[in-house]
């Protein structure tokens, strides 16, 4: 009873028109109605089913903008929730490291690795752990190797002072080598990441080095492998993250470190390499002769002995991180 009441009020002008049929039909059968009240009857019946063609044309008219909108709708919610989850999958690749897990996700990214680009302060684990591995493991496999660096100018004063009170406030004291962060010692450390990439591409004919010099320092340091992109800090306490190749990231500060790169003053590393020989214990005149031709003039306040120590510092390196 309930189906037939409810359908009895969806479709109660129908059911009237249907009625009055019936009954105008059966009186004028019966010869009860004129012929004018009944044609009047007749125009009645005809405007209540006239009035139920209007509505139902109406309610389908609304109910199929309602079920487009309701497409548009669910349209434009898959292409959010598409987004949302490559954003999520791009997060998700997005790791971020403890100070402990550095070291094993440095060492992970150098594994087979034919590339390797850095932007940082002067380069010192480059030198110490980075370079020597990548060229060793580039030999063993008889492979191209492209290293791409970008360090603070160690002709510049003033960055070099900036960088120095920088990294002696981050230790307060001497750090893993037992040294403190002086101006001498951060344009040292500059000089023989130079020295070291001119060193080793006359060692290995595969490896291609490009270095720049930057008159403004960064915070942050970039090591990006065929594999990963690692940004660490100055400070080994803080977190580091980590992007994995293939992901948006990635190749974004690929292109970063590309143009960052391009903008400041490239060394001709080869040209120099080729120009001066050096030993396998590079001399104080093999090294002067060196910065000559890559036009780098060392201070002159540096002695034959600051000399000494910048070649120890670019061909038997110690890591500053080695506890």
């Amino acid at each position: 009873m309930a189906r037939i009441a409810g359908w009895l009020r969806g479709n109660v002008d129908g059911v009237v028109a249907l009625l009055l049929a019936v009954c105008i039909a059966i009186l004028g059968a019966v010869d009860v109605l004129g012929t004018g009240a009944t044609n009047n009857a007749i125009l009645l019946v005809l405007a209540v089913l006239a009035t139920t063609l209007l509505r139902d044309r109406t309610t389908a008219n609304t109910v199929e903008h309602d079920v487009r909108e309701l497409k548009a709708g669910q349209s434009e919610l898959r292409h959010e929730l598409a987004g949302a989850r490559d954003a999520l999958e791009q997060m998700s690749m997005i790791r971020i490291l403890a100070t402990q897990e550095v070291g094993p996700a440095l060492a992970e990214a150098r594994r087979d690795t034919d590339r390797w680009y850095f932007k940082g302060g002067t380069g010192t684990y480059i030198r110490a752990v980075t370079l020597p591995e990548c060229v060793a493991m580039a030999r063993r496999e008889k492979r191209e190797l492209t290293v791409r660096l970008e360090i603070i100018d160690p002709t510049n004063e003033v960055v070099c002072g900036n960088y120095a009170r920088f990294r002696h406030s981050l230790s307060h004291g001497p750090d893993g080598i037992g040294e403190l962060w002086t101006l001498d010692r951060t344009r040292k450390e500059s000089f023989a990441t130079v020295l070291a990439a001119c060193w080793y591409r006359q060692r290995y004919e595969l490896l291609n080095v490009e270095v720049g010099l930057s008159t403004v320092m960064s915070t942050f340091r970039w090591d990006l492998s065929s594999k990963h992109l690692i940004v660490t800090q100055e400070d080994s306490r803080t977190p580091a993250m980590l992007i994995e190749r293939g992901k948006v990231f990635y190749d974004r500060f690929r292109t970063e470190l590309h143009t960052s790169l391009e903008q400041v003053r490239r060394l001709p590393i080869t040209k120099a390499a080729l120009a001066v020989p050096l030993s396998n214990e590079p001399t104080i005149d093999q090294v002067h002769r060196l910065f000559d031709e890559l036009e780098l003039p060392i201070p002159n306040s540096f002695t034959d002995r600051d000399m000494a120590d910048i070649v120890r510092r670019a061909i038997r390196p110690r890591n500053p991180y080695q506890t």
